[in-house]
Formats: structure tokens, C-alpha cells, sequence
């Protein structure tokens, strides 16, 4: 119960029945405006609850209040994130900066956003800026990893999730997990396989149930030549996330290297009924091609085997 709802409370019962009759010395009852901390707890509470619209709502009824207040700000910014309006949520960090400059978290989220906006030179140059406010905080360190993947700088990338992982609290597996697959994949871009490898593997034993990471040692396996490799992994991907219909192409295309015709057919179907069903017109049509063309030299290679 709020502070408000208290006082209106203690109103109602505080009342006698002759009200009308109050000597006219008793003193007077005050009702304590609501400021903007409130509106501000509001909408924390309803970030909690997953309920972003309401909660930017509340911040923007703080800010009403206090124009300078950058916290106000700063979350708001996160429910914007929320809702992947990116632009906005940049707005918002940027004026939490210009009122508090010294702030990590606005950095680290302006950067964020930047990288989901595309904008990985801008996302790195507000990373940098959190990385000198806070050297031994290993999210800015992982998100600068993952801009610098963006921006095909994966040398970079690499020692900065080897950064990452020198900061990042040990029992955290899960991120662990997540900076050994980002690393691995900038590993991979540069054709260093077994360090890709490696890595996958160690993302693997920190979370069995991630199938990025399978998927990702899948298309390790298939650069060097291991179709069975790459058949378990897509198969554990399909498991774990029965409608990826990529992990279904790839592993048709798995089991044709291998021979397996039939299954690599049976693959591909599901993989077209999959991207029908998701909208994906364009992904639809090429493995529909791709379809139609294994199809064609599975036929062309009976006919060579029947003379």
C-alpha cells in the first residue's frame, strides 16, 4: 500500500460520524503530493512486471516533475530497449548523460543500443567510455566484443571477450557460456577452425541446452569435412529448437555429402514448410531451389548407375 493509500485510509477511519460538528480548532489534514521518487518506484515496479508501456508512463510523469533527473532517464531508456525502440532508448541515455556524465550504465546501454540500431562504431566508442569509468566491469568488454564482430574486427573482438572473460564472476556459467560461443564464432570468421572448435565445446559443457551453440560447432564440423560431426550437432539443434529451419537445410545438405539422399530430401521439406509457415518468402524460394536441384542430380546420378 502507498504512502497515499495510507493517509486516505487512515482518513476514512479517523472521521467521526458528526463530522459537520468538528470544533473549529481541530487541525487540518494534509495530503502530501505525490513526486517524482514515486512515479519513479512505479515504473520500476512495472519494468519488474514486464509491463514497459506502463512503466514509461510512470518515468515520463517523474520527469514532469524533475526535468534533471537522470535516472529517470536511464530507465526509461531500458523499458525502450525493451520494446526495441532503440532510437528513443539512444534519446534518452544521451540526456541521462548530459545531467549525470559519470554514469557506466547510460554508456553501456547507449552502446547497446547502438548495436541493435547497426551502429557498431558507435556502439565501441560508448563501450570504450564505459570501459574508462568501470576497467573491471567485463559487460562493456563483451559488448565491445560483440560490436567489434559487427564491425568485422574480429582480431579485436577476440581479446576483447578474452577481457571479458578474465572479469566476468566465475559462477556465472551461463554468460560464460555465451562469451566461449561469441569468441568462438569471431575464431571461425577467421578460419581458425580448431580454436572455433575449442571453444564451441566449452560453451557446450557450460549450457547443453543452448542450441547456438551446437548449431555453431555444426557449421565448425561441416568446414572441416565432418558430415557426421555436423549431422549430431544439427540434430541437437533440432531438438532443442524444432522450428529452426536453417539447422534442417544445413543437415540436408549434411546428409547428402554423405549419401544420405533420402533424408537429405526429407530435411529440405521441412525446412520449406518451416520458413512458408514463419513468412520468410525469400528462404522459402531458395531451399525450394535447392529442393528441386539436389532432386535433379540425385535423378541424373540413378540414371548414370543404371548403364
Amino acid at each position: 500500500m502507498s504512502n497515499l493509500w495510507r493517509l486516505f485510509f487512515s482518513i476514512i477511519i479517523a472521521l467521526p460520524l458528526t463530522f459537520l460538528t468538528l470544533p473549529a480548532h481541530s487541525s487540518p489534514i494534509l495530503i502530501t503530493q505525490i513526486t517524482a521518487s514515486d512515479f519513479l518506484e512505479l515504473g520500476v515496479d512495472k519494468m519488474r512486471r514486464g509491463d514497459y508501456q506502463e512503466a514509461i508512463k510512470n518515468f515520463n510523469q517523474a520527469i514532469e516533475l524533475e526535468k534533471d533527473l537522470a535516472v529517470a532517464y536511464s530507465d526509461r531508456c531500458l523499458a525502450h530497449l525493451q520494446l526495441q525502440d532503440y532510437h528513443q532508448a539512444i534519446a534518452d541515455c544521451t540526456q541521462a548523460i548530459n545531467f549525470a556524465p559519470d554514469n557506466f550504465e547510460d554508456y553501456l546501454n547507449r552502446g547497446v543500443a547502438h548495436y541493435r540500431q547497426g551502429d557498431y562504431s558507435a556502439a565501441i566508442v560508448d563501450h570504450n567510455r564505459a570501459i574508462a569509468l568501470k576497467p573491471y566491469d567485463f559487460r562493456a568488454y563483451y559488448n565491445r566484443g560483440l560490436a567489434r564482430v559487427g564491425d568485422e574486427k574480429d582480431s579485436e573482438a577476440i581479446l576483447d571477450f578474452n577481457l571479458a572473460l578474465t572479469q566476468i564472476p566465475r559462477m556465472t556459467s551461463l554468460l560464460l557460456a555465451d562469451i566461449y560461443n561469441d569468441r568462438g564464432l569471431a575464431h571461425l570468421v577467421l578460419q581458425d577452425t580448431q580454436a572455433a572448435m575449442l571453444d564451441f565445446n566449452l560453451a557446450i559443457r557450460l549450457n547443453a541446452n543452448d542450441y547456438r551453440a551446437y548449431f555453431n560447432r555444426a557449421c565448425a564440423c561441416g568446414r572441416n569435412g565432418d558430415d557426421f560431426g555436423a549431422v549430431r550437432d544439427f540434430s541437437q539443434v533440432i531438438r532443442l529448437n524444432p522450428s529452426n529451419a536453417q539447422a534442417y537445410v544445413n543437415r540436408g545438405v549434411a546428409h547428402y555429402r554423405l549419401g544420405y539422399h533420402l533424408a537429405a530430401i526429407a530435411d529440405l521439406q521441412k525446412a520449406s514448410e518451416y520458413y512458408e509457415h514463419q513468412g520468410k518468402k525469400v528462404a522459402y524460394e531458395k531451399t525450394l531451389d535447392l529442393l528441386k536441384s539436389l532432386r535433379e542430380q540425385i535423378s541424373f546420378a540413378t540414371e548414370i548407375a543404371l548403364f
